[in-house]
């Protein structure tokens, strides 16, 4: 049962990760790549905060979700007078510097990891109810982003996305509108990354590096970019997959490498014959559009 568990709660994780992150590229049109390390800043915060200072669980992860947000905007108010591949390569830098920076400190555990963080005991219910807590969260995640891309709001940023110089134009702030799109994607990630914390106990850096990334980038682009069910669908393939593979018995040696391959090789094929992802994605106000045409055209 505890195997059961686990990859429900890995999958709930990564439902959180992967469509809070398209948020960020797919809908916010911002190329970075550093949302699994404000998934390390929250895992790191709500664990340091529960192990050192003694802070409960229910109180340390969202604590994590927040400190995560704030480093978002502290990252993004410099990084997004940038754009394009300067962006993606300050995201890059941002990354490996903060992993760099938590290997060589002691009081993270250093590249060695953390151990012993606080997690939930048979007493407070087990693991049972924290999964359902998760899975809860991962369904709201969801429903939240679900609710602004549908709003006018979230028009506002396709069309920021689309022609940022023609947004500005308008009078809109477009650059204050950047950080917020940016600080609820990272902060999305801290949340998911003191629920980690707390349910498997153990961090260390290499954990939150560049495969990372490209697992992230492989569910968003699988499932299809710029569609909330598509970030979902994709987190949960690409989540179950690995584990089938785990089934082959393969030398460790060989599996580490064979998942890289898998998550590179599924990003080149599906971006040379089905961009769209397994559930096409497209701007919520073109699709609103083109419902109110069709519910005119209906006779």
């Amino acid at each position: 049962m505890e195997y059961v568990y686990a990859l429900i709660m890995l999958m709930a994780l990564y439902v959180i990760l992967a469509t809070s992150f398209d948020f960020v590229i797919g809908y916010g049109g911002l190329i970075s790549i550093a949302h699994p390390v404000f998934y390390a800043i929250g895992a790191y915060t709500s664990a340091l905060l529960a192990l050192d200072f003694g802070l409960p669980i229910p109180l340390a992860i969202p604590a994590g979700a927040v400190v995560a947000l704030l480093a978002s905007v502290a990252v993004a108010l410099p990084s997004l007078r940038i754009s394009g591949d300067y962006l993606l390569i300050a995201s890059i830098g941002f990354q490996l510097g903060l992993l760099e920076a938590i290997k060589n400190m002691a009081w993270t555990g250093g590249s060695g990891g953390l151990t012993n963080i606080p997690g939930v005991s048979a007493q407070s219910g087990g693991h049972g109810p924290y999964v359902v807590v998760t899975v809860l969260l991962a369904i709201g995640t969801v429903l939240l982003l679900r609710w602004i891309t549908g709003s006018s709001y979230g028009r506002a940023i396709s069309a920021l996305r689309d022609d940022d110089m023609a947004f500005s134009a308008l009078g809109r702030n477009g650059m204050m509108m950047k950080v917020g799109i940016f600080a609820l994607g990272s902060g999305l990630a801290g949340l998911a990354g003191g629920l980690y914390a707390h349910y498997f106990r153990f961090l260390a850096p290499g954990q939150f590096g560049i495969m990372q990334s490209a697992a992230l980038l492989t569910m968003v682009v699988v499932g299809g970019m710029r569609s909330i069910w598509g970030p979902v669908l994709g987190a949960v393939v690409l989540e179950a997959l690995p584990q089938a593979i785990t089934f082959l018995n393969l030398p460790p040696s060989l599996l580490g490498p064979l998942q890289g391959i898998l998550f590179t090789g599924l990003v080149l094929v599906f971006m040379f014959a089905r961009p769209q992802g397994l559930i096409g994605g497209g701007d919520v106000w073109r699709g609103r559009a083109v419902r109110e045409v069709r519910d005119v055209a209906r006779p």
